[in-house]
């Protein structure tokens, strides 16, 4: 290996650079015979400053440098055949912590021709190591204790929903059972999402796998006669973040429980159709059904709360919704383009 070009520093001065610096540095002939030692080196690692000079490295402290791999580095480093660049060693003294040293040697040309000299310069790393294991640790235990709330909130979930579901089977009331019903589907997407966050990492949820599940589980839920009708769900590899995700969900949620109550009333068969497709910044989300269309004039239903949960999330997630027909049924269309965008009042029956 070439050796490094030398730092030329006059010997008069190099000495007096040694000693004054703040940094622990040493100075080292050819021999690795110490000339001088900063005050900061000697500091740090408990070395007698006085008597310092003219040692040999293995000779300070108790003797704890005498390290062979450095001693054949410096040797190396000195005959111009290798180079010490953030050299990791352990320092091991007795009844003392190891330290976690790096270190770093060059050749200096200090105006003696004849004499190669060495500037050892150390970094106790020790306690910085230390603070970044206990960031992972931290960063780890964090992690741990955010599964086992994702696990627990989505447990409580579970439990909401077979309770909305047991009361909406004792109430006599339709339109109360019908309430009902609708809060057992809502409490079931967030479920989903919930579920899906325990398996990912760093929040980000996996679009095609959570509408999937999403979707199975509100056609479970829902859809009596399975060869009567279906929901199909065609997502690309897109991922979001979690916030975002459970907006998508609940915007999905919405609009399929809205298609399976209004828009197959008298249909042999029936088919509901989610799409997602993202570019960049940009993504289109549609929900598209084959069934009677939306009604218009004075047969349109009033907006209920579905359509204000929709309305909401579409500006919420900066998006523009478009509700258009679908020859047969009606598609809802939610585009992102990368800004705020104009919403579109949903006439939706939800």
């Amino acid at each position: 290996m070439p050796r490094k070009p030398a730092v030329h520093v006059e010997a008069a001065s190099t000495l007096a650079v040694v000693m004054s610096s703040n940094e622990p540095l040493l100075f080292l002939s050819a021999n690795l015979k110490i000339i001088a030692a900063s005050a900061s080196f000697c500091r740090a690692f408990d070395i007698d400053s006085v008597t310092v000079a003219g040692k040999g490295l293995g000779e300070l402290g108790r003797g704890e440098w005498a390290m062979p791999k450095l001693t054949s580095l410096l040797n190396a480093t000195a005959s111009g055949n290798a180079l010490i660049e953030a050299y990791e060693i352990d320092l091991k003294r007795p009844d003392q912590k190891t330290r976690q040293l790096i270190v770093n040697a060059q050749i200096l040309d200090d105006g003696q021709k004849d004499h190669v000299r060495l500037l050892l310069a150390v970094t106790d790393v020790t306690d910085a190591r230390a603070i970044a294991r206990l960031k992972d640790d931290l960063l780890n235990e964090k992690a741990i204790l955010i599964q086992e709330v994702q696990h627990r909130v989505a447990n409580s979930l579970q439990i909401i929903a077979s309770v909305l579901m047991q009361s909406a089977r004792r109430v006599q009331s339709e339109e109360a059972r019908g309430h009902l019903h609708n809060a057992h589907h809502r409490v079931m997407s967030i479920a989903s999402v919930q579920k899906q966050l325990s398996t990912t990492n760093g929040g980000e949820v996996q679009l095609r796998a959570y509408l999937s599940q999403l979707c199975e589980s509100l056609g479970a839920s829902m859809i009596a006669d399975a060869d009567r009708l279906s929901i199909a769900v065609n997502v690309d590899d897109s991922s979001v973040d979690a916030d975002v995700s459970v907006s998508l969900g609940l915007i999905v949620t919405e609009l399929v429980i809205n298609a399976l109550k209004h828009a197959f009333p008298d249909q042999a068969t029936g088919r509901i159709v989610i799409d997602y497709a993202s570019e960049g910044h940009n993504w289109t989300l549609s929900i598209t059904d084959d069934g009677i269309g939306m009604p218009t004039g004075l047969a349109a239903p009033k907006a209920g709360l579905g359509t204000g949960i929709v309305e909401a999330l579409t500006r919420n997630l900066h998006g523009e919704l478009q509700v258009s027909d679908a020859d047969p049924g009606t598609a809802v269309t939610i585009r992102h383009r990368g800004g705020p965008g104009a919403q579109v009042a949903l006439p939706s029956a939800a």
